[in-house]
């Protein structure tokens, strides 16, 4: 900032705006500062017109980033071992920010049958008006996923587990075969919070994860993250992230950073919590399967058991055949300590019932699915919920 000039008695609008005082240096917190600014300034015109947002080694304007918002992807590209991360509105803007900058018309596309819904809407969205083409394939294919590569593919998506259906895909096996092609890999890494399965080991070329989960832990932030080590496609993704505007508050950037020091404890706790709850209602005879990836009957628990070194608090359970629709809603609502909300990642217990028929054509399972997210509750007292509900049917 340039100095001010000495004008001897200043007019007080004047004051309000150019204050001669400066905190003494030397003051230091745990907390990360909250730096708030769209106009940022400059030393001198020298520095204004040297200037280069894309290297992150200067500050140029409040869209590119403040010291907030830098420290943040510093610290999410250390959890993923990454060399790049961008940050993003929302999860959803993440993946339409890998969407945009590696897609144009006449691309394909391929994206698993048990994706993120907006995910696969976004990719038939941009299908119906910019002719960039989309097929879904079967998440557990493997190989089988060299049958649905055309010349013109470009981005397959890879969602380690799906977030309903709790598939665990063979991510290397696929990222093999894409690679051969010359074909780019995006992982939705969002379940494991980047914290239990290194996408970058296993394969992905770019990861993606919603902030909004785990990351944040109080379920008061929208935010996504994108993670990348290849610098090419980094300048890529970089001036699609400008030419957009995605931008993030430093509020909501502070937030995040608050709550990563309690992730790995939290995220373990919400393991621990599921996996008792999962096996429990394994034995309840109202369920005919539970759909959590540490269990044998998960499809894909090879796979977690050789890639993943933990497992989030997000799992599904497939009720009997017997109970209609209208029973499973009453035994949801029949519920008093898990909210109905389709978010997740915080402090308190959800679940949500879903029609897989609707979501997805390949969907064969007659009972009805309802989805658990277990949160920091004693799992004493969730039980006890969930068996009083149980009654209701």
């Amino acid at each position: 900032m340039k100095n001010s000039p000495q004008i001897e008695k200043k007019q007080l609008s004047t004051r309000l705006n150019h204050s001669d005082y400066q905190a003494p240096a030397g003051f230091a917190a745990y907390p990360t500062a909250v730096h708030h600014a769209s106009t940022v300034l400059f030393e001198n015109v020298a520095a204004m017109r040297s200037r280069n947002w894309l290297d992150k080694q200067s500050y140029t304007y409040g869209l590119h980033g403040t010291p907030t918002s830098f420290t943040l992807e510093r610290r999410l590209a250390e959890i993923e071992d990454a060399q790049h991360c961008i940050l993003a509105p929302s999860g959803l803007a993440a993946i339409s920010l890998i969407d945009l900058a590696l897609l144009k018309s006449g691309d394909h596309v391929l994206i698993p049958d048990n994706a993120y819904s907006p995910n696969k809407e976004l990719a038939h969205w941009l299908q119906s008006q910019f002719d960039i083409a989309v097929s879904v394939y079967p998440p557990m294919c493997g190989a089988g996923i060299e049958n649905y590569i055309r010349p013109e593919t470009r981005l397959i998506w890879v969602e380690a587990p799906g977030s309903v259906s709790m598939e665990i895909p063979d991510l290397p096996v696929i990222a093999e075969v894409a690679h051969r092609h010359q074909i780019v890999v995006a992982l939705d890494n969002t379940w494991s919070a980047g914290i239990v399965y290194p996408g970058f080991e296993h394969g992905a070329d770019i990861i993606m994860q919603a902030l909004t989960k785990f990351q944040s832990g109080g379920s008061d932030v929208l935010m996504g993250a994108v993670l990348v080590n290849d610098a090419e496609l980094y300048k890529r993704l970089q001036l699609t992230h400008m030419r957009l505007g995605l931008g993030v508050g430093m509020d909501d950037v502070y937030l995040v950073l608050r709550g990563l020091p309690t992730l790995a404890l939290r995220f373990a706790e919400h393991d621990c919590s599921a996996r008792e709850i999962a096996a429990w209602l394994k034995e309840q005879p109202e369920i005919q399967t539970v759909l959590h990836p540490a269990l044998p009957e998960c499809p894909g628990h090879p796979i977690w058991q050789r890639d993943f070194t933990g497992a989030a608090g997000l799992f599904s359970v497939i009720f009997k055949e017997e109970y209609s629709e209208q029973q499973i809603d009453r035994f949801v609502d029949a519920l008093a300590l898990f909210g109905i909300g389709f978010s997740w990642g915080g402090s308190h217990s959800l679940c949500v019932p879903y029609r897989m028929q609707g979501m997805r054509d390949s969907w064969t399972e007659k009972g009805q699915l309802v989805r658990f997210y277990i949160g920091l509750e004693n799992t004493k007292d969730l039980k006890a919920d969930i068996r009083q509900a149980l009654q209701q049917l």
